[in-house]
């Protein structure tokens, strides 16, 4: 290769053909100039200034190979324009190299005669074929056409590198430069210094690639990044950031998916030259988490595994956060336990997070530990940490250790609120504590009225309801309508329930007809109660019609097959157990029990 000092071109030279003459004066225009065996190749028209041209009985070339053996004349075939810069001591050098700078030579020149003479010209509107320049096949980056946008406008720009012929041959100087560039975010002129580095080369450390990547990246040149990374990749010196960097970038751009596609296919590579670590493989899991790509995300961390690297707590905080977000409680926790097996910390995020994941999960001697743990490190829960734990033991039936909660939290200054207390009139609910849990829900409507919603009604009419106080229940439906709150068909069940409770089936219908006046749809579980409390009724009549508006559903005529048979009603029982089957309906086994019990009767009750 040849390279011109003060020309940001590069030209090709036959290996072995080194220029012998490489100096020479200017005298006005006229330019002697003494040449051996110089190769060039044919390249694009573009618009120069200060040409010196090349006289045709002086320059050409063979056109097929585009090589000189020196024999012959060299014929013309094409190419009659060199690019040459003006410089103030009127000196020309060239440099010649062979894969890399190999030799710098400047020596005297013979003057030729006027015949054979480069001319000064300046005419600017000159389209000449211009010298091709020699850049590695990986680095030539062809510009691109689509919608015009800031980031495809600073692509394209970015792209049209130029090479610079480079006095400064330490690498160590030129990579702090690009390193400087980088991070002054001149991505144009830190891409050109180390596009001419490689074509002369010289090779930038590791530091400054990845900070030439994440220039480009951030300027949104992708397409640039991805050149770059590919000639680091073929020369052995990309390092576990520079994965990761591209591979973000290519979940940003292209999707979670191309992301993967590109993961796997540099894997193997990745971990035979040990480029891989465990940074990559966190990319990997952070790109799949933004995603909810959860079961990629349990792959990849099954591959951090497989493939021998340690987890570290970032590692961890984005696991146990994908699965929490994804409702993968069990994933969660097996992450923290592994995460503490480690011996790694976890920080307050993940403490909270996991106490969530064990209120869905029920794991409430788990979320106590780690609640216990948070307090010894001087960490001060909030409220919802507070709210999630109470939660979790008042579901699991601790309704002691829920107040003790609740208790902890006045004294850490937080103020309850509608969450804690739903969730400890469930802890009371869960405790057998009905009474106590409707004591709870007055004094709440008493010092705290703003904070009653449906939830927490519903929360004392499921302790109505299993007290049979059905009068109490009425209290409160009236208070839930009166008090315009969006009342649900939940909220009739239970004051229905607790009809069926206290035996009071015509209190019960007319809770049902008011249900269907306010255009509140009965479910599967209203008509159960109001069968079974019918039959104890002995309301015959009632229970017909249920069943002529209600679509057929086995759990129904199970009920209701179960309460004639409790009644004595053998023959209704029987009519009504082959009308099931005719209609296609499957009995359960306490049903079939109990007609195989009184199939041989025919008595009617």
């Amino acid at each position: 290769m040849m390279l011109l000092r003060g020309c940001p071109e590069t030209c090709i030279t036959s290996y072995g053909s080194p220029l012998e003459s490489s100096s020479f004066k200017r005298k006005r225009s006229q330019v002697p100039f003494y040449y051996h065996q110089l190769n060039f190749l044919l390249g694009k028209e573009r618009i120069c200034r200060n040409l010196l041209i090349v006289d045709g009985s002086v320059l050409s070339m063979v056109a097929k190979s585009g090589r000189w053996d020196g024999s012959k004349p060299l014929e013309m075939s094409g190419i009659s324009y060199l690019l040459f810069s003006r410089r103030r001591d009127n000196l020309v050098t060239f440099s010649s190299f062979k894969a890399g700078l190999v030799y710098e030579k400047e020596a005297s020149m013979s003057p030729w005669n006027q015949e054979n003479q480069f001319i000064a010209d300046n005419n600017e509107d000159m389209q000449p074929p211009f010298v091709t320049p020699v850049v590695p096949e990986e680095l030539i980056i062809e510009p691109r056409s689509g919608p015009s946008s800031t980031n495809s406008a600073r692509e394209h720009h970015l792209s049209e590198v130029k090479l610079h012929y480079l006095e400064e041959r330490d690498e160590e100087t030129l990579s702090k430069r690009i390193l400087s560039l980088s991070r002054s975010n001149k991505g144009r002129s830190a891409l050109e210094l180390y596009t001419s580095m490689e074509v002369s080369g010289l090779q930038p450390n590791a530091h400054a690639c990845n900070s030439l990547l994440s220039c480009l990246l951030r300027n949104g040149s992708l397409r640039d990044a991805l050149r770059v990374f590919e000639t680091l990749r073929k020369k052995e010196i990309a390092t576990g950031h520079t994965y990761s960097l591209i591979l973000k970038a290519v979940a940003s751009v292209q999707g979670c998916d191309s992301a993967l596609e590109m993961f796997d296919a540099l894997e193997e590579e990745g971990i035979s030259k040990k480029k891989f670590d465990a940074i990559v493989y966190n990319t990997m899991i952070s790109v799949c988490g933004k995603a909810k790509k959860w079961v990629e995300t349990e792959r990849m961390w099954r591959k951090l595994r497989q493939n021998a690297f340690r987890g570290t707590k970032i590692t961890y905080d984005l696991l146990i956060s994908t699965f929490v977000q994804c409702g993968q409680t069990e994933l969660a926790v097996d992450a923290y336990h592994e995460m503490i097996q480690n011996g790694l910390e976890p920080n307050e995020d993940i403490m909270k997070a996991i106490i969530a994941s064990c209120t869905k999960e029920g794991n409430w001697a788990l979320a106590l530990n780690i609640f216990r743990k948070m307090l010894n490190d001087g960490i001060k829960p909030n409220i919802i940490t507070f709210n999630s734990m109470i939660n979790c033991l008042a579901k699991a039936g601790e309704g002691d250790l829920a107040f003790s909660i609740y208790d902890m939290m006045k004294s850490s200054g937080h103020t309850p609120d509608t969450y804690t207390w739903s969730a400890l009139l469930c802890a009371l609910y869960r405790s057998n504590r009905y009474a106590d849990a409707l004591q709870l829900f007055e004094g709440i409507k008493t010092e705290q009225h703003s904070q009653l919603n449906a939830q927490i009604y519903n929360s004392a009419l499921m302790s109505c309801q299993r007290l049979g106080l059905w009068e109490r229940s009425l209290q409160l439906l009236w208070q839930m309508e009166i008090s315009g709150m969006q009342m649900s068909t939940v909220s009739y069940n239970h004051a229905i329930g607790a009809c069926e409770v206290a035996r009071e089936p015509h209190v019960a219908l007319q809770v049902y007809q008011h249900m269907v006046h306010r255009k509140c749809a009965p479910d599967t579980f209203t008509y159960l109660s109001l069968i079974r409390t019918c039959v104890w009724g002995s309301l015959w009549t009632e229970v017909e019609e249920i069943l002529e508006h209600v679509e057929p559903n086995s759990s129904l005529y199970n009920a209701l097959i179960h309460g004639f048979c409790l009644r004595g009603k053998i023959t209704l029982a029987k009519k009504l157990y082959m009308k099931m089957r005719s209609i296609g309906l499957k009995p359960d086994g306490r049903t079939r029990a109990l007609m195989l019990q009184h199939l041989p009767n025919n008595r009617d009750g």
